[in-house]
This record gives C-alpha cells, sequence and structure tokens, in this order.
C-alpha cells in the first residue's frame, strides 16, 4: 500500500505543477501588451488605437483605396511597404508611447512612440517610409526628412505624392 500512496503523491504534485504552469500561461497571454501595426503611422495596443504625431505615411486603405508609387514604372503598394518597414523595426520588442493630451479628430490618441528608447517616427521618417507632417510636427522631423531625401532612402527613391496630397485627390474625386 506504501507504492500506491507514493504514486498518488507524484500524480498531485504533477497536476498541480501542470495547472500552475497553464495558469501562468494563460496569465502572461492575457496581459502582455496586444499590438498590432495598423499602418505607417498608425498601431494598435491593447485595443487603443494610437496615431504617430508628426508624421503622415502612404495610406493602405483610404476610402477603399491603396496609394501607389512607381519605382522605375512599376507599381509599388508604397502604404504596404511603410507598414513592413514599421512591423520589421518593432519586431517582438514592446512600444512605449508618450501620449499626447488631445486626440485627433478621428478619436485616435496621438503620440510619440518608442522600440528599445528610438523613436518609430524619426525611424520611419529617417529612413524615408513617412513624411515630416510639418503642420502638426512644426518641423521637428524636417531634418530626418531631409536626410532621407538627400540619401534617396526608403519613398524617396521612387515617384510619389504626399499622403495628405494624395487623400485629398482621392477626398476631391468622391
Amino acid at each position: 500500500m506504501g507504492h500506491n500512496s507514493k504514486l498518488i503523491s507524484i500524480n498531485l504534485i504533477t497536476k498541480f505543477l501542470l495547472i500552475i504552469f497553464l495558469g501562468l500561461l494563460f496569465y502572461n497571454t492575457s496581459f502582455a501588451d496586444n499590438l498590432k501595426v495598423i499602418d505607417g503611422d498608425t498601431i494598435k495596443i491593447n485595443g487603443e488605437r494610437i496615431r504617430f504625431s508628426g508624421i503622415d505615411a502612404p495610406e493602405t486603405n483610404y476610402l477603399g483605396k491603396k496609394q501607389l508609387c512607381y519605382l522605375n514604372e512599376v507599381k509599388i503598394f508604397c502604404g504596404k511597404l511603410s507598414t513592413e518597414k514599421l512591423k520589421e523595426k518593432i519586431g517582438n520588442s514592446s512600444v512605449s508611447c508618450d501620449r499626447e493630451k488631445n486626440k485627433d479628430r478621428y478619436g485616435r490618441t496621438l503620440a510619440e512612440c518608442f522600440v528599445n528608447g528610438e523613436s518609430l517616427s524619426k525611424f520611419l521618417v529617417r529612413t524615408g517610409y513617412a513624411f515630416d507632417y510639418a503642420i502638426y510636427s512644426k518641423k521637428k522631423y524636417s531634418e530626418d526628412e531631409q536626410y532621407a531625401k538627400v540619401n534617396k532612402l526608403g519613398l524617396w527613391n521612387m515617384k510619389f505624392e504626399y499622403p495628405w496630397q494624395w487623400r485629398k485627390k482621392i477626398r476631391d474625386k468622391n
């Protein structure tokens, strides 16, 4: 009878440890930041839609349209390109954001967000996948944009329209 009681004890300990392990697994999953990249200048963290203030990236979907750029006459979905560049930069890292007090006209939180202490906005503009949105940024990223332009980085290597001009053209057609 002593042998059976040891098996029952080991069985109970194994079940207990399994329950603890699964509990911790679900605990970490449910409270971890749930991050989704929406496009080149917008992310969603735990359901909060955050628009990077002061920059503008090409559109992945605006009024049912996708913004195009041209590289040697080849059509490029530049909104998707900017989005992919942002996803690459974030990778599996945590994102922290300095939120502004006011939201934009669409109810999105405005913020500057960071990965490992580096501004995602500065990164996107400096590598040529977003633009300094001067009317909102007070030219905060203008030197980064000039760097990308001079070095023909990202979209500066293509024929493109600034996102704000492209959106206006699409709105005017509708």
